[in-house]
Formats: C-alpha cells, sequence, structure tokens
C-alpha cells in the first residue's frame, strides 16, 4: 500500500464568536475533507512535545515520527539543508529572516511578502559587507535565509519573529543561555544592528518606498543548531517505503525531507503563500505516487494567512485545500489499481487572533479503500476528538498510518 498525507500549515485554529462560535474549520466549506474523515479514522494529535517550542520544525518532524529528544537541533540546519549548504560538525546554521520594523515595533516577520529575486541581491549584499570566513549569509526563498556562524555556540535564547508582530523588537533580542554562548550573542547582535544600517540606505529599500511596500530594516538570526542526525523514513519503513518525495515550498520542510530521505519535487507557482499553485501541487502528488511509495505534501498558506491575522484569507486558504488538494487527490487514487492510504492534518494550530502557533493538540483523518469508518461526520478539531483513535502523541500517528493494511483496520490498543 503507498501512503500520501496532506499537511495544512496552520489550519487549526480557535472558536470565533464572529462565525457563530465555530472554529475556521468548522466554518469554511469543505465538502472533501468531510468526506475523508467520514469515510476513514479520526483523532487527534500532539504534535509538539512538553519543553519545545510549537514550530513547523517540531510539528512536522514529529509527524514523521521522529522523537525531538532525540533529533531536534532547530530551523536553521534543516534549511541549510534544503539549499544544499553541507554543514561542518562546528558549523551553527540559524534562519535568518528579513523582517520590517516599524520604529521600536517589529511591524512584520516577513516585509510584507518580499521577492526572492530581491531578497537575493540583498542577502548578497550582506554577505560582502558582513561576511567573513566565519560569518556566511545564504539566500533562501522569499524573506527565509540562512546564516551560518563558524565555531558559534547553540545555547542562545532566540525568539521567532512570527511570534511578536507589532511588540516591541528590542525586548525579543536574542541573549545566551549559557556563558559559553555570550561570544556568539555578542556577534550575532553586531551583525543585526549592522544590518539595519545597511539596509536602511539600499537602493531596493528606495524603490519599495515608492512603491507603496513595508521596508526591509533587519536581519533576524533565530533557530539555530548543528547538523542533525535523522535516520531515513526508508529504514525506519523499510518493508513500505523504498522511495518517497516531498512536496512543498518552503526550506525547512525540504530540509525535513532532506533528512527522512525524501526527494523533493519542485511544482512550478508554489509560493508558500495564499496565492501558491494548488491544483499543481495535488497533480505533482498524484503522479509522484505512480512511482513512489510515500508522498508528504505540504501546504504553507493557512499559515501565512493566520500569521497575519487575516481570518477571511484563512477560511479562503483551507476552502482552496479541500478543493483543489483533496478533492483531486481522493478522485484520483479511489481510480488507482493499487491501494494508496491518505492522511490529512495540520501541523499546529495558528489561531488569528493569536497570530501565532500554539501546541495544542490538532485534528487528523486518515482513510484507505476498505477501512472501517468511526462516527465522526465532519473534519475539524471538535469532531475528531470523538474519532476512534482518541489523543495521540508524536509518533503514534505514523506508525498507526503505516500500519494501515487493506485487508483489515488498524487496532488502536496495538499501539
Amino acid at each position: 500500500m503507498k501512503h500520501v498525507i496532506i499537511l495544512g500549515d496552520g489550519m487549526a485554529d480557535w472558536h470565533h464568536e464572529s462565525l457563530g462560535g465555530k472554529t475556521l474549520l468548522q466554518h469554511a466549506h469543505t465538502p472533501n475533507m468531510d468526506r475523508l474523515a467520514r469515510m476513514g479514522q479520526c483523532g487527534l494529535l500532539r504534535t509538539v512535545a512538553d519543553g519545545f517550542h510549537p514550530g513547523s520544525e517540531v510539528a512536522n518532524s514529529s509527524i514523521l515520527g521522529y522523537d525531538q529528544h532525540v533529533v531536534y537541533e532547530g530551523r536553521g540546519p534543516l534549511e541549510a539543508a534544503s539549499i544544499g549548504v553541507e554543514l561542518a560538525d562546528d558549523d551553527l546554521a540559524l534562519r535568518c529572516n528579513l523582517v520590517s520594523l516599524d520604529g521600536n515595533l517589529l511591524r512584520n516577520h516577513s516585509c510584507g511578502r518580499l521577492e526572492t529575486e530581491d531578497a537575493d541581491i540583498l542577502i548578497k549584499y550582506l554577505q560582502d559587507e558582513l561576511g567573513s570566513e566565519r560569518v556566511h549569509f545564504y539566500t533562501g526563498v522569499q524573506y527565509r535565509h540562512l546564516l551560518v556562524i563558524k565555531g558559534g555556540n547553540k545555547h542562545l535564547h532566540c525568539t521567532p519573529p512570527h511570534d511578536i508582530p507589532l511588540k516591541p523588537w528590542r525586548e525579543y533580542m536574542l541573549s545566551a543561555e549559557t556563558p559559553e554562548a555570550e561570544e556568539t550573542a555578542r556577534l550575532l547582535t553586531e551583525l543585526v544592528y549592522k544590518s539595519q544600517v545597511l539596509l536602511k540606505y539600499h537602493p531596493l529599500n528606495a524603490q519599495r518606498q515608492e512603491q507603496g511596500l513595508d521596508p526591509v530594516s533587519s536581519i533576524w538570526p533565530w533557530g539555530g543548531g548543528y547538523r542533525p542526525r535523522m535516520a531515513p523514513l526508508t529504514h525506519t519503513f523499510a518493508s513500505q517505503i523504498h522511495t518517497g518525495v516531498v512536496i512543498t515550498a518552503v526550506d525547512l520542510i525540504r530540509g525535513i525531507g532532506h533528512y527522512a530521505g525524501l526527494h523533493t519535487i519542485d511544482v512550478p507557482g508554489a509560493t508558500g503563500l495564499w496565492d501558491t499553485n494548488y491544483a499543481g501541487k495535488a497533480h505533482a502528488a498524484i503522479q509522484a505516487l505512480r512511482t513512489n511509495d510515500f508522498v508528504y505534501l505540504h501546504v504553507e498558506a493557512a499559515d501565512e494567512a493566520g500569521h497575519d491575522g487575516d481570518l477571511a484569507l484563512k477560511i479562503q486558504c483551507i476552502e482552496n485545500i479541500d478543493k483543489y488538494i483533496v478533492g483531486p487527490i481522493m478522485q484520483a487514487v479511489e481510480e488507482y489499481d493499487e491501494h494508496v492510504a491518505i492522511a490529512l492534518l495540520p501541523d499546529h494550530p495558528t489561531p488569528i487572533d493569536l497570530r501565532t502557533h500554539t501546541a495544542e493538540p490538532i485534528p487528523f483523518a486518515m482513510w484507505y479503500p476498505g477501512i472501517e469508518a468511526d462516527a465522526v461526520d465532519t473534519f475539524d478539531e471538535d469532531a475528531a476528538a470523538h474519532g476512534m483513535h482518541g489523543l495521540l502523541q508524536g509518533d503514534q500517528f505514523i506508525h498507526r498510518f503505516m500500519a494501515l493494511d487493506f485487508t483489515h483496520s488498524v487496532n488502536p490498543e496495538i499501539f
């Protein structure tokens, strides 16, 4: 049996008075998600272990079965892998956002959507001005980039910039957690302030101002760590996964896929934003299933809408995932000669009211032809709580999903 996971990043949310007390998943028109839940088996999954920040690197790698106490090294090393930067053992890799400031406030974590071509100009400029044998800036995608410090100490307290929209940014500057990390913290702080001076007078910012776009004000390093030790899924599930792919526009997820032994499929028009090529991603997944055993299809759109605090846009993103991804994939696999199991879930909630991630459990549904359905009729946070799988933790989800067999339903009591 083949397996495909459809991951709607940040889809889960809280109940809203403006929606009559419903969550966004409950309010959105999602006939295909609801059909998947109705035909399959549901439950809740806690993707963020106690003591870990509810970041996408934690949640997505947990969904794939990785124990964070063993593999966690932050976002930086994962994003390094995704853009082909090989890390030495003493390299500290950090996610490096380009952010927009408004005086003492962090206006937004993404510069109001920055094109990769423009970002590349700025990152190369920073490398020319601030880079050295020890400091290296690498271009990623849009506002998401990489900073590598040779001999850096990872024991830093860093705040993700998407956690502090419209808050005083100086209060959240990185700091050392141990005396050994103080030199690294000083170096990074110096780079932040120097970047602000350099970026302020760059011609590209003058152009953005003329166009009414948010300025690119500063770098924001965070999520640092060393090269992780992750066993490929082809080893963990050797009898079921011989080849697998990841479909995403986000470097972080590409990096997880790299260490998980999954090949990346690039989809034209996939942006990592609300305007991504939903149909193109579904088509890529359908085609990949013909020659691969496992597909991890990641869609960032709803998460970005959550960070922006845009209720209507997040609902639209959820409905787009339902219409252009879940529906076509279900239709395609139902016509396959070989059985295909489908799982649908977010990685974490990104509540509109909070505009950042939380660690609350998320709903999931899993289905394959002939599965014994439970009593859940809709795909949402409340309904999934009544599913037959109850509340799962960490790697329990992937082991149950991979244990699905077309000859019988998985027995939750076994796992």
